[in-house]
C-alpha cells in the first residue's frame, strides 16, 4: 500500500465526469487500499478517484472521526463506494463548512440536504443501499459530486469565490505549502509538500474531503 499524490484545484481531471468501474480485479483492490492510505495520511474523511487522477466512479470515506465527536450521530464506518447512485435526498437543507483535499486551506459554508440514500457496489462488488444523515451524508454528497466533476466551490456565490481568489491562485501555481503529497496542475507531476487542511465549526475541526 502507498500514499498517492493528490491532484489540486484547476486540474482538468477534477472537472471531468467519471466512468463506471467494470471489473473487480487486483488492480482495483490495490487502488482502494492506496486511496485509504492517502486519505488517512492527509487527515481527510473522504477521497474520490478523480482526486488521485483516476476517471472512475469510486470513492472511499470514513466519517467515524467526525461522528465520534458528535455522540448523537452514527456512522457506517470506513466505506468503499463504487458506481454510486443517489436514490433520494431528504430532510432540511443544512449549512455546514466544507473543505477539500484538492483545494487546501479553502473552506466555506455549503448548503446540502440533511439526509441521503445511496446505492452502490462495495469492494467485493456486492450491491449495497444505505441511508445516511448529518456529517456522513455530507461526506457522501461531497465525494459523489467529485464523480460528476463538481467541486464545493461551485455552490458558492461570485462574491464568496472572490474572497478565496488569492489562495486559489497559490494552489494553481503550486506555491502553497501543504503537508501531504500533491500534484499542482502547473508542476507536471512534481511532488510538492503542503499543509494539512481542516474543515470545521467554531467548536471542533474536521478533516477535509
Amino acid at each position: 500500500m502507498s500514499v498517492l499524490p493528490i491532484v489540486t484545484y484547476n486540474d482538468p481531471v477534477l472537472r471531468e465526469k467519471t466512468k463506471p468501474v467494470e471489473e473487480n480485479n487486483q488492480e482495483l483492490q490495490t487502488l482502494i487500499d492506496d486511496m485509504f492510505d492517502t486519505m488517512y495520511n492527509s487527515q481527510g474523511v473522504g477521497l474520490a478517484a478523480p482526486q488521485i487522477g483516476k476517471k472512475i466512479q469510486l470513492f472511499v470515506m470514513d466519517a467515524d472521526g467526525i461522528t465520534d465527536e458528535l455522540e448523537e450521530e452514527d456512522s457506517h464506518g470506513p466505506l468503499v463506494i463504487i458506481n454510486p447512485k443517489i436514490v433520494e435526498t431528504a430532510g432540511e437543507k443544512v449549512k455546514m463548512e466544507e473543505g477539500c483535499l484538492s483545494i487546501p486551506d479553502v473552506r466555506d459554508d455549503v448548503v446540502r440536504p440533511e439526509k441521503v440514500t445511496i446505492e452502490y457496489l462495495d469492494r467485493d462488488f456486492n450491491t449495497k443501499r444505505i441511508e445516511a444523515e448529518g456529517w456522513e451524508s455530507r461526506v457522501i454528497q461531497h465525494e459523489y459530486d467529485h464523480l460528476q466533476g463538481v467541486l464545493f466551490l461551485d455552490y458558492l456565490s461570485a462574491f464568496k469565490k472572490r474572497l478565496h481568489k488569492s489562495l486559489l491562485k497559490k494552489i494553481d501555481k503550486g506555491t502553497l505549502q501543504i503537508e501531504y503529497p500533491v500534484v499542482p496542475k502547473k508542476w507536471a507531476g512534481e511532488m510538492k509538500t503542503l499543509r494539512i487542511v481542516f474543515m470545521g465549526s467554531p467548536d471542533f475541526a474536521i478533516p477535509s474531503l
